[in-house]
């Protein structure tokens, strides 16, 4: 898919010492397809915690335009289900079919909550930069751990906040702020979110260290690059991150393992 001569190199805008992997991919690739802050870094972040083996069933919930998905896919041998929900799958199958990955990625166009799975089907659910879309619902942890066996694992990077302030918006961010961004939460917040329903184990719940300095060099590298409403999107996240200076805005990252049913009622056969 790649050649040296597009890779990431030292020096070049997209090039990050703490992502090698990422490092590999075609600079324009990713401009093409991206469509928020650089999901394969946020993927390589999470693999680094969550290992994604040969041949284990994976979802990528919210997978964009799959490059995620291929990710995992080359980089791991993982058989992965793109599933996205504005990203339409004859649109996927187009991008997984020129990475040569036809046979062990599967595009998915599906909502969230209404997902096309069987009960226990996956190994691994991974989400990069969607799940704050949906998964602040309090219930929604134990739909998703449905399609997980049990002992499977979720992980996720999203865009978080470690400062809860409600409507307080500091005064320095308040010309950039966007009403969507209450879904930003941080890393103790997931945790409680998740533990609360008592249905996984939290095994992970951090900040990526300077994960809003990647998250502003992606904005810078790729301004040029967007038009619309994009662009101006972008532009108004990097002067936010400029005014913020990590202070509030962070990615947070949470793994956890899906508990094993209670035994009551259960025989060890059953």
């Amino acid at each position: 898919m790649t050649t040296p001569s597009e890779a990431a190199g030292a020096g070049t805008p997209l090039f990050n010492p703490r992502y090698p992997r990422a490092n590999a991919y075609d600079p324009q690739w990713v401009f093409e397809n991206q469509m928020g802050p650089h999901c394969l870094w946020l993927m390589e972040a999470l693999t680094d915690v969550l290992p994604i083996e040969s041949g284990m069933r994976v979802l990528d919930l919210g997978c964009g335009r799959a490059m995620t998905s291929i990710f995992l896919a080359k980089e791991f041998g993982a058989e992965v289900w793109a599933t996205d929900l504005w990203i339409g799958a004859e649109a996927n199958q187009a991008r997984i079919d020129a990475a040569g990955l036809s046979d062990v990625v599967t595009p998915v166009h599906a909502e969230a909550h209404a997902l096309p799975f069987e009960p226990g089907f996956f190994h691994a659910v991974v989400s990069v930069d969607a799940f704050h879309y949906f998964g602040t619902n309090d219930l929604y942890i134990g739909y998703i751990t449905r399609f997980l066996r049990d002992g499977g694992r979720i992980g996720v990077v999203a865009p978080g906040c470690l400062t809860e302030f409600g409507a307080n918006v500091p005064v320095e961010l308040a010309p950039y702020w966007d009403w969507e961004f209450c879904s930003f939460h941080g890393p103790a917040w997931w945790r409680n979110h998740w533990e609360k329903t008592g249905r996984v184990t939290v095994d992970l719940a951090d900040a990526l260290e300077d994960g809003w300095r990647d998250w502003l060099q992606f904005d810078e590298a790729t301004i040029d690059h967007l038009h619309g409403w994009r662009h101006d999107a972008a532009i108004n996240s990097a002067a936010m991150l400029r005014a913020d200076q990590g202070n509030h805005f962070c990615f947070s990252r949470m793994v956890a393992t899906k508990k094993e049913p209670a035994a009551e009622g259960r025989t060890k056969d059953s």
